[in-house]
């Protein structure tokens, strides 16, 4: 069956998600459990898992509650950072594929963000999680890891397949499309992509999924290899990686 997904704002600005495939429905990231407890049973849904990204508290500290909201419910997150989550019912590392049809899922390392962060990937529905390492029109912050580990993070996911939907974790969009437009102003995809998104903000509407397509053809942080964006931060004949950290090092100052 396809899968039905529900993106659910929680807290000032975080994005979780309802997921209902053949095996059920799952959560992604738990950033409050208010939000999704109301989404799920508007809908008359009883979550069998829960599928948290990385260690971070706006993507945990609604776990307890969704526990106890959903009795055997199922919490699965990175191995690699099981010591700073919530209890775990499963440690997930990349290759621990499972699920059928469309809920096939694919745990993916991204680190950068933090050093253990995962995605989720459905290659048969084709739709990624990506949480806060690959965001509309941006990346999230390397706090933990380095910016070699970002960048290569951000080339794993440009080569998923360019119709693949991307599920980002925050409402960063309006923020990151003005940066973007401060590297690349002349670009007419990303002019085009910004009236766009200033309409659905308008509107009250969330900016998320969003094609990877559409993420390379505007997202500063996909086209380090583009010589318009090494050229707009001054480095002409760096490497894609040197101008992915200088990209990454004006953002944070933006």
């Amino acid at each position: 069956m396809p899968l039905e997904i529900v993106t659910v704002p929680c807290r000032s600005d975080n994005y979780a998600y309802l997921v209902k495939g053949d095996d059920g429905v799952c959560i992604i990231d738990a950033p409050e459990a208010a939000p999704l407890i109301a989404a799920a049973q508007d809908r008359g849904w009883t979550p069998g898992v829960l599928m948290i990204t990385h260690h971070h508290p706006d993507h945990t500290e609604g776990t307890a509650e969704l526990r106890a909201a959903f009795p055997g419910l199922r919490v699965m997150g990175p191995k690699a950072e099981e010591a700073k989550m919530p209890p775990l019912d499963m440690a997930l590392t990349e290759g621990m594929n499972g699920g059928n049809g469309d809920a096939y899922t694919v745990p993916l390392d991204v680190p950068g963000h933090t050093l253990g962060h995962i995605a989720f990937h459905f290659p048969n529905a084709g739709v990624i999680f990506t949480a806060d390492s690959l965001m509309a029109w941006g990346c999230g912050r390397v706090f933990e890891g380095t910016m070699e580990m970002m960048h290569a993070t951000m080339q794993k996911l440009a080569a998923l397949p360019p119709e693949t939907l991307i599920y980002s974790g925050h409402e960063y969009t309006l923020g990151n499309m003005k940066f973007a437009l401060s590297i690349e102003p002349d670009n007419p995809d990303l002019l085009a992509r910004a009236e766009k998104v200033k309409a659905q903000r308008d509107r009250g509407e969330p900016t998320v999924p969003v094609t990877l397509a559409e993420e390379l053809a505007t997202n500063p942080f996909l086209r380090c290899h583009v010589p318009a964006v090494a050229r707009a931060v001054g480095l002409p004949d760096a490497t894609p990686e040197q101008v992915f950290a200088e990209v990454r090092k004006r953002k944070d100052s933006f």
